[in-house]
């Protein structure tokens, strides 16, 4: 009865990707309600398996997804993907996860280009094409979000994974790859956001002042998603400003540089309970 639950609440992107709030940017696609936190994280609890140790390798298969052969229609050069790599690697140093590049694939496709959003057939299409590998193996794919105006990217969480396992991945603006043309995200730091979803963090706002928050301790409470780079801003009565810094936050990218102990020791737990690794 509760795993119905929980299939239910946290069944691929197309459910626990709740809409996106209303920001300058949308940014990111991937907002869970506190009910489906709250499932989640039971479910954790009562599954949470040890990690298997203290580095965790990755596989990663990059899909370019474009309009035409055109960088400017999304044809991305195997140079910045090897910089969005090195962009990763340098993130997650401190968590013990590292990324290994393992295959690029291209497609010219308009439709998936353009309209490809959280809950759309052409993201189901897109993904059941082009998915390779398990639960361990990390599926990107760059397209041009113009259906969905302002949104950076979205991923799926580790839990769902057995429900969904075609739908497994994660979706970025392929424009906010280090060197790309999205002003103030386009030094990488949308894929490092999004993979933490992928590795099972919420946002440092989940939950705003109030509960379990991020259900990591060691990230002060934020009463809301944080944008530029607002030094010292403190927006709950908890102890700690609020976590700018933080890769799960909405800063620029050139704020972001850091994970915390409690979200890393985290991170290597989902991926030892939901991705075997």
């Amino acid at each position: 009865m509760f795993a119905s639950l929980v299939v239910g609440l946290l069944l691929g992107s197309s459910t626990i990707l709740a809409k996106p709030l209303v920001t300058p940017f949308q940014y990111c696609g991937s907002h869970l309600t506190d009910e489906q936190v709250s499932a989640a994280e039971a479910h954790f609890q009562a599954n949470q398996v040890p990690s298997f140790g203290s580095h965790h390798v990755v596989n990663l298969n990059f899909h370019v997804i474009a309009g035409s052969t055109d960088k400017t229609d999304g044809y991305v050069p195997d140079s910045q993907i090897h910089s969005q790599v090195n962009v990763l690697n340098k993130a997650y140093k401190t968590t013990g996860i590292s990324f290994v590049l393992k295959k690029i694939t291209r497609s010219i496709n308009s439709t998936w280009f353009t309209d490809v959003a959280p809950d759309s057939q052409e993201q189901t299409d897109m993904k059941t094409a082009l998915r390779i590998g398990g639960a361990a193996d990390l599926n990107v794919y760059t397209v041009g979000f113009e259906a969905a105006n302002g949104l950076l990217g979205y991923s799926t969480f580790p839990v769902s994974y057995n429900d969904a396992p075609k739908d497994d991945g994660v979706v970025i603006l392929f424009s906010t790859l280090p060197g790309g043309t999205s002003e103030s995200y386009n030094l990488g730091q949308t894929l490092t956001h999004e993979i933490g979803h992928w590795v099972g963090l919420y946002h440092t706002f989940q939950g705003g002042c109030d509960g379990d928050g991020d259900s990591v301790a060691d990230t002060p409470a934020e009463g809301g998603p944080a944008f530029g780079c607002p030094t010292g801003q403190d927006t709950c009565s908890s102890p700690g400003v609020d976590p700018i810094h933080n890769y799960m936050d909405y800063t620029d990218d050139s704020c972001m540089n850091q994970f915390t102990a409690g979200q890393a020791k985290r991170a290597r737990g989902q991926l030892a309970t939901y991705r075997k690794l």
